[in-house]
């Protein structure tokens, strides 16, 4: 796999994808597409609010999603 960030993101097309936001959010779900702004689709999105503070419970800030576009300018890191 290329180490050029959108090269990665082609490769990870279809895939389960962690993004963290600026916010300390973290959206974990399948990556449905991407412009070359990093402007991202997910599907099937499970998001985990205040991710930074270290909080695991299930109950606690998360909540599903079918379909979620997340604008690259919150973006801080991807994990594919």
């Amino acid at each position: 796999m290329s180490g050029r960030p959108l090269d990665v993101l082609e490769a990870s097309l279809g895939d389960r994808v962690i993004v963290r936001l600026k916010s300390g959010d973290e959206y974990d779900g399948d990556l449905a597409g991407y412009d070359q702004h990093m402007n991202l689709v997910l599907e099937d999105v499970t998001i985990a609010t205040d991710a930074v503070s270290g909080s695991e419970s299930a109950d606690d800030g998360e909540s599903i999603e079918d379909t979620t576009i997340i604008r690259g300018d919150n973006v801080v890191s991807i994990t594919p």
